[in-house]
């Protein structure tokens, strides 16, 4: 199946304003059935600050376990932590946050909006990669079934010509950004003729960087009291951690320590729902290596990774790697898994060969030695460590956009619907009396009840079933089980025995059928489709 993060989408890419009005419907979906609600709303909101609502909350946990299950529970050599979000002020130092963790900014003076230098250079990129995509989509209503892309985007003239001007952008972009010269940066976006969304003018300020950390006080005076800083990433708790982990673990080089927590960094064009927020969650592991073996355990992360996003069966055209042209000055090879969102392929997951540098600074900071006793080569050394983060927003996102669809269905009719991997979906099955009397209800309160401790479940007995099943659609619940007078009367009038007696109806989220289970059956049944 190809990738249809789209409602109303067909297999062709859809234009940029199909795109924007898909994605409103992302939004207005999440708060209208208690996925995500803008932060504190009733005082007209706070920028870029989300609250999850009671079926957000839900998604969200059964994602963060996901990745927990699949980091730690099914790896003998990572662990987990939870480290505190106030950390010592000097770790951001050694970490290097305080003095380099940036962001290029320029103002348009004519509008007084303020950007990132470099999305804006990436959204250009983006637009020029849209044409190719509008090639392609000719192209294949021209030749249909026969069309062969591949073939396609390296011989067309004119795409051809695209790429070739991507290629020369990221070339010139790399290395402005390498260099961190902003005078570049400022005359690159000159050259591609880039203009202010909102005045629509080339009338740029200079580039300038930007700390992106939030600063707080600890202290009760004021003037005596420490600078701390609100944690940008979790990834600095675990390193500070690492011989903690490793003594009290007995743990053998090569081994992982895996977290899971919030970070704030004061974005300032925070943009696109819960794409880039300030404050955010994170999924993060680091994996201790023998040094010289980190571009080994590097592939096997960045090709694990993947596997783990293609599991929840979305298709694998969605995600793509792309490698970083810009490293870190601590990194030897870093790669994003990028996800087709609605509004064009963004990172969702950084995997990066970190060599020793976490260790090493905070080893020079702090004056501990943050070292590892190899037995087997009888030396110590600083492991080098291979980072897979993760923002569980982003992938939250990613997931609840692909999964909403509007399907017409045969009678002419539509349906919304979230179709939800199952160990994903909120509620894994709803209850639902095919009427309020006839001790239906009892019966259905009882199958709840039988149900409850192993999975999500929700009761529903108002309106008609038809409308309870389209919400049930709507919010992504995989089973509706209907209780009906089948299921509790044994023999019909003449005395003749009832073949459903003890029955429920089982309709299923995405096909829409329907099929009669035992109500004892239905603990096995349901774990088995779960």
């Amino acid at each position: 199946m190809a990738c249809q993060a789209r409602i109303g989408r067909s297999e062709n890419t859809e234009t940029m304003a199909n795109q924007d009005e898909f994605f409103k419907k992302v939004v207005a979906h999440a708060k209208e059935y208690g996925f995500i609600f803008p932060s504190s709303e009733i005082y007209d909101g706070l920028a870029a600050v989300y609250d999850y609502g009671q079926l957000g909350v839900e998604l969200k946990n059964n994602i963060k376990q996901a990745w927990w299950k699949a980091m730690v529970q099914m790896h003998e050599n990572i662990v987990g932590l939870d480290s505190a979000i106030f950390m010592h002020p000097r770790i951001w130092k050694a970490s290097g946050h305080v003095d380099a963790f940036n962001d290029p900014l320029i103002d348009n003076k004519d509008s007084k909006k303020r950007y990132r230098a470099d999305v804006l250079i990436e959204d250009h990129i983006a637009k020029i990669e849209e044409k190719i995509e509008k090639e392609c989509e000719k192209a294949h209503k021209r030749f249909g079934e026969s069309f062969d892309r591949q073939q396609f985007v390296t011989t067309n003239a004119r795409v051809l010509e695209h790429q070739k001007q991507i290629d020369e952008i990221h070339e010139r972009y790399a290395e402005l950004m390498n260099a961190n010269d902003l005078d570049g940066l400022k005359q690159l976006i000159l050259d591609l003729g880039i203009v202010c969304p909102i005045s629509g003018t080339r009338n740029w300020t200079d580039v300038r960087q930007f700390n992106l950390m939030f600063a707080t006080k600890m202290g009760s005076v004021i003037d005596d009291s420490d600078t701390l800083y609100l944690r940008p990433e979790t990834a600095q708790g675990i390193f500070v951690n690492f011989l903690n982990v490793q003594k009290s673990g007995r743990m053998k080089i090569p081994f992982g320590i895996a977290q899971i927590g919030k970070a704030f960094r004061n974005e300032i064009v925070a943009r696109q729902f819960i794409f880039r927020m300030r404050e955010f969650e994170q999924m993060e592991m680091q994996f201790f290596v023998r040094p010289g073996t980190e571009l080994e355990w590097f592939k096997h992360w960045k090709e694990e990774r993947l596997q783990w996003h293609l599991s929840f069966g979305i298709p694998a055209d969605c995600y793509r790697y792309h490698d970083h042209e810009k490293l870190a000055h601590y990194a030897n090879a870093a790669t994003d898994i990028e996800f087709r969102f609605p509004f064009g392929f963004k990172e969702l997951e950084g995997i990066h060969s970190r060599t020793d540098f976490d260790l090493s600074r905070h080893s020079e900071f702090s004056g501990k030695k943050l070292q590892y006793f190899d037995p087997e080569l009888n030396e110590s050394y600083t492991p080098y460590v291979i980072e897979t983060s993760i923002g569980v927003d982003r992938t939250f996102l990613a997931i609840f956009s692909h999964a909403l669809k509007e399907e017409t269905l045969e009678d002419g009719s539509t349906r919304t619907v979230l179709s939800l991997p199952n160990k994903l979906a909120p509620y894994k099955a709803a209850v639902l009396p095919l009427v309020k009397k006839d001790g239906l209800p009892e019966k259905a309160r009882e199958i709840q009840h039988l149900l409850m401790p192993d999975m999500m479940m929700q009761y529903d007995e108002k309106d008609a079933i038809g409308r309870r099943y389209r919400r049930q659609d709507a919010i992504g619940t995989p089973f509706c089980i209907t209780v009906d007078n089948d299921s509790i009367v044994d023999r019909d009038a003449e005395g003749r025995a009832n073949d459903n007696y003890g029955t429920v109806t089982v309709r299923h989220r995405d096909t829409m059928q329907q099929e009669r289970v035992s109500i004892d059956q239905l603990p096995a049944y349901l774990k088995a489709k779960l």
